[in-house]
């Protein structure tokens, strides 16, 4: 916008006058009405309702990780073993509290921060968010890329340890028993039902009656039809026989191997699921960095 200052003169003795104009540029403030805003509240309350929820069922996980683990506290007349960092993952009690914790943790900031229109709380979520999306991403290319390798890995690692805590940690027996059963596989590695003779309960030098046994989720027909009684007794003395035998009475093979096979044939179901987390996982940091630019645009025109 120009404003014009007009200067009225004449020259001496006479001469001719005239007029000059003077030209001067002005710069223009934009006026925005007292209540108008930077911030959507689409945006901020998408957010606040979606970390509610996920702020509910961390404090749910929470709640019944501390409850199972009291539990299991109060049976082992308050001893848990926690010497190395496979017993905290082999403990699903201390991993449910572990996993509420940090779900109760970034979603309250998440919740907090877009409620409270806080860029410090939300630049900790969003950051906390790109963090969980990263590393899923380098586990899922890595199972992808090395499935074998991750089998080979999680044979190693977790065989021996989990076949010796099935009896000591309820938690665990009750999930193996449920995997078993479900995936219809005996054992973890490649060596399959065999794998149970490195319990001190199943092994054929035991003195117990499980000895050269298997756990009852490993038989094939542990359930009576015309009872429904579940026979415990089923895998007693399966480790003597050999597989073709065995094979009657029980799934042989070992469970790591079945799940991956099992991953395998729903690859596409198991990718689109992924796909779609990280569709969410991505479409809720956009939003927060949105928040984020609209809350800093609004200061500074507080500041102005």
């Amino acid at each position: 916008m120009s404003n014009y200052r007009y200067h009225g003169g004449g020259g001496g003795g006479g001469g001719v006058g005239y007029y000059g104009i003077e030209v001067r540029d002005m710069h223009q403030r934009i006026s925005y009405p007292h209540h108008f805003t930077f911030v959507s509240a689409c945006v901020k309350y998408m957010i606040f309702i979606l970390n509610f929820l996920f702020w509910l069922f961390g404090g749910l996980l929470l709640g019944i990780g501390i409850y199972a683990f009291m539990d299991k506290w109060e049976d082992a007349n308050g001893w848990v073993k926690l010497e190395t960092i496979y017993d905290v993952v082999l403990n699903i009690s201390l991993v449910m509290i572990i996993t509420g914790i940090v779900i109760f943790i970034v979603s309250f900031a998440g919740c907090l921060g877009a409620l409270r229109e806080n860029t410090c709380l939300l630049k900790f979520y969003s950051m906390c968010l790109l963090i969980f999306f990263l590393m899923e991403m380098a586990i899922a290319i890595i199972c992808f890329v090395f499935p074998q390798n991750m089998n080979s890995f999680l044979e190693d690692q977790f065989t021996d340890k989990i076949i010796h805590s099935y009896r000591d940690d309820p938690d665990l027996q009750n999930f193996i028993d449920f995997a078993q059963q479900e995936f219809k596989c005996c054992g973890l590695s490649h060596d399959g039902y065999q794998d149970w003779s490195k319990n001190e309960y199943f092994n054929c030098s035991s003195p117990s009656v499980e000895k050269c046994g298997v756990p009852y989720s490993c038989c094939i027909n542990a359930t009576d039809i015309s009872s429904g009684l579940v026979n415990i007794m089923c895998g007693y003395g399966v480790q003597e026989h050999s597989v073709a035998a065995a094979s009657k009475l029980i799934w042989p093979s070992g469970c790591i191997e079945i799940v991956r096979v099992w991953a395998e044939r729903n690859l596409y179901t198991i990718a689109g699921i992924a796909l779609g987390i990280a569709l969410l996982q991505l479409l809720v940091i956009y939003l927060a960095k949105t928040l984020e630019g609209q809350i800093e645009l609004q200061k500074s025109r507080w500041a102005a």
